[in-house]
Formats: C-alpha cells, structure tokens, sequence
C-alpha cells in the first residue's frame, strides 16, 4: 500500500501544484486547503490516467479518506 500511497501523493503535489503536501490513509479533503470539489476531479482524473484505471461514480463517492482511494487503486490494478 505504501507504494500507491506515494503514487497519489506525487500525483496530488502535480494537482495542486504544492510541494509540501504529505497524504496519509486517514487524509481528507478537509485537512488539505486546496483539495476543492475541482481539484478532486482533477486528481481523480490523474490518478486514472497514471494507472490506466477507471473508477465508477459510485466508487468515487464511496471514498471517505486516502486510504479507501488507495485500495480502490490497488483492488483494479489486482
């Protein structure tokens, strides 16, 4: 799991365009000032891309924190 949470926090840092961002399991859009309704299109866009994946509506709304992005991931890539 480490491995894909550093995938999506690079991908991230690209998104919002700020070096210092550290994601973890338990991060939310709420603990990350720049993580917007736009933003989280955009990184779930990028994420999509970087892994050749795609995710359902209800998948993505499904997410309440980094880590459930993380096994989303690592579930279609398996």
């Amino acid at each position: 799991m480490n491995k894909t949470l550093d995938e999506l926090n690079k991908i991230f840092i690209d998104v919002v365009d700020e070096d210092d961002i550290v994601l973890n399991e338990s991060t939310t859009a709420q603990d990350v000032e720049d993580w917007d309704s736009l933003n989280h299109i955009q990184f779930v866009v990028a994420i999509e891309k970087h892994f050749d994946i795609k995710f359902t509506s209800a998948e993505i709304a499904s997410w309440q924190n980094v880590g459930a992005m993380v096994s989303a991931v690592e579930h279609k890539l398996s």
